[in-house]
Formats: structure tokens, C-alpha cells, sequence
């Protein structure tokens, strides 16, 4: 193991042991090296949206982060996945501007 890839490997231990995630007596998952293909970020109201594409041995797939004043949540979808993801996106967009916000209902 390199020395990134150790740095790596012990935060994610010291992380997963501050959450009280650790299990004596199993070995921790060594950290996969992944390579970064396209990012891009956008802003919304309060909320900031990291996406990145990324690449690891078991394919390529779609990190979204949300950052919400420090907290963060994350979703990864696999590429596999994201045509069917971009078709519900779109069908989403489209109802929000078909059906009225409730203020403005008649």
C-alpha cells in the first residue's frame, strides 16, 4: 500500500471508529482508487450540488453530494443506471412546470 493510499485507508478507520462502526476482529476494506472523469457544482438557494463522474475497477458511476452549511449527504449511482435516472430527472422537471405551486392553485 502506498503512502496516500495508507493515510487513506487509517482516516476512514479512525472515521468509521468515531462512529462507533468499527467491529473488532474484521478487517477494514482497503480504499479503492478512483479517477475522476467530470465534476461540476451548482448552487440552489442554501444547498450546494457536487456531481462527479468518477471511475473505479468496478466500473464508472455518478457521485451526487448535497452540502448543506457542512453537512453533506451523498448518492452514488451506477452508470449503469444513469439514462433511467436523466429520463425520471426530466419527467420531474416537466411536472413541476405543468402542476401549480400550491399558493397558486384556483
Amino acid at each position: 500500500m502506498i503512502t496516500n493510499q495508507r493515510a487513506a485507508y487509517e482516516r476512514n478507520h479512525q472515521l468509521m471508529q468515531s462512529y462507533g462502526q468499527i467491529k473488532y476482529n474484521q478487517p477494514l476494506k482497503p480504499v479503492v482508487a478512483e479517477d475522476t472523469l467530470k465534476s461540476a457544482e451548482i448552487q440552489v438557494e442554501r444547498k450546494t450540488f457536487v456531481l462527479t463522474l468518477k471511475e473505479n475497477p468496478r466500473g464508472r458511476f455518478l457521485r451526487i453530494t448535497e452540502d448543506v452549511a457542512g453537512r453533506r449527504d451523498t448518492i452514488i449511482i451506477p452508470s449503469t443506471g444513469l439514462l433511467e435516472f436523466k429520463n425520471l430527472i426530466e419527467e420531474m422537471v416537466k411536472a413541476a412546470e405543468e402542476i401549480p405551486e400550491k399558493g397558486q392553485r384556483a
